[in-house]
């Protein structure tokens, strides 16, 4: 399936949920809609990257797959893509990073403050999108139980975030802990965009749990597939750096692996190299070496292989009514599995 123009969809029902608004206000919101790839830095339209918009389309075809129609899941969808791109505005400033998506990032052209508040600003306009799935018909009682877990979503999503910076240069975090971190900031919202995009066109709670099941297990066998790449992915591929989070010093699966399972020489050799402000080539490529020789791809590769295989037992249970969505549901998960970028 060519899924552009459920993709235009779905920002179109983004755009729909900024107001119009007064002219001192509207660099307020100009600032999100930079961020979104809509507009450049002096706020002319622009056609920059958005994002894959991964998450809305799984709400639009786990929607479809109990026979929901794709207007009724564009609201759920908008939120959760501007939920998620709230919490990149907030991830940028913490991790002071500045790009994102090959630009600027918010806080480097306007600030701290004002891109906290930028942030803020689209973790609001988030939950004014899902409270217009009122206006399409999906009944209240589901919106209602919809909101509340949206809720819960984003708050195991700053959980996640806690876990994150607190775990900042520990060389001893524990693999449970760290999956746990991955599993609230990165896998809840997917589960979320399959699990509540269910929910708009059922109230079969096994189906549900099914649903949110998969999207979970999906999203961690997505982190932990981008966690690989982001050592040993080909740079003419994925477009980073070479072994890009050796390069940065990033704790991800493979190097807290590699610290947990390498002799005691190698272990000391991998923490002074990660200390260090820059890496040569060569050191690279020693702490490159200490990962093979703890067989940490190896181990990821497995874990990653489990969540995947998760992931698709649970799509097993589901009873659909649109077997076509079921069916673009497994394409997607796989192709999101199997990427090489």
């Amino acid at each position: 399936m060519d899924y552009r123009d459920i993709q235009q969809q779905i920002v179109a029902a983004m755009r729909t949920t900024f107001p119009e608004t007064r002219p001192e206000l509207q660099p307020f919101y100009a600032m999100m809609q930079y961020h979104l790839g809509w507009l450049d830095e002096r706020f002319e339209p622009a056609n920059a990257s958005s994002g894959k918009l991964i998450r809305p389309l799984l709400v639009v075809l786990a929607n479809q797959l109990f026979g929901g129609h794709n207007d009724q899941a564009l609201p759920l969808g908008a939120g959760i893509q501007l939920i998620h791109d709230f919490s990149l505005i907030h991830d940028d400033i913490q991790d002071n990073s500045a790009v994102r998506r090959g630009r600027k990032t918010a806080w480097k052209l306007w600030g701290v403050p004002q891109s906290i508040n930028t942030g803020d600003g689209m973790f609001a306009l988030a939950h004014c999108a899902v409270h217009r799935l009122s206006d399409t018909g999906v009944p209240a009682h589901r919106v209602l139980r919809i909101l509340a877990d949206f809720d819960r979503t984003i708050l195991q999503i700053c959980e996640g975030q806690y876990l994150d910076m607190a775990a900042e240069g520990q060389m001893d975090v524990p693999i449970e802990r760290y999956v746990e971190m991955i599993r609230r900031k990165t896998a809840m919202l997917t589960a979320a965009a399959t699990g509540l995009g269910a929910r708009i066109a059922t109230d079969d709670e096994e189906q549900i749990a099914a649903m949110w099941e998969f999207g979970e297990a999906l999203g961690l066998a997505f982190q932990m597939r981008d966690d690989l790449l982001d050592i040993w992915g080909d740079p003419k591929v994925t477009g980073k750096p070479y072994a890009a989070d050796l390069v940065q010093r990033k704790m991800s699966l493979p190097v807290i692996h590699g610290l947990a399972h390498a002799d005691n020489a190698d272990r000391e050799r991998f923490i002074e190299l990660y200390r260090q402000p820059e890496l040569s080539h060569s050191e690279i490529e020693t702490l490159m070496a200490i990962l093979d020789r703890s067989e940490s791809q190896t181990y990821v590769e497995g874990l990653a292989r489990d969540e995947s295989e998760r992931a698709m037992q649970a799509l097993d249970r589901v009873v659909p009514l649109n077997p076509a969505a079921l069916d673009e549901l497994r394409t997607l998960a796989e192709q999101l599995l199997e990427r090489a970028h």
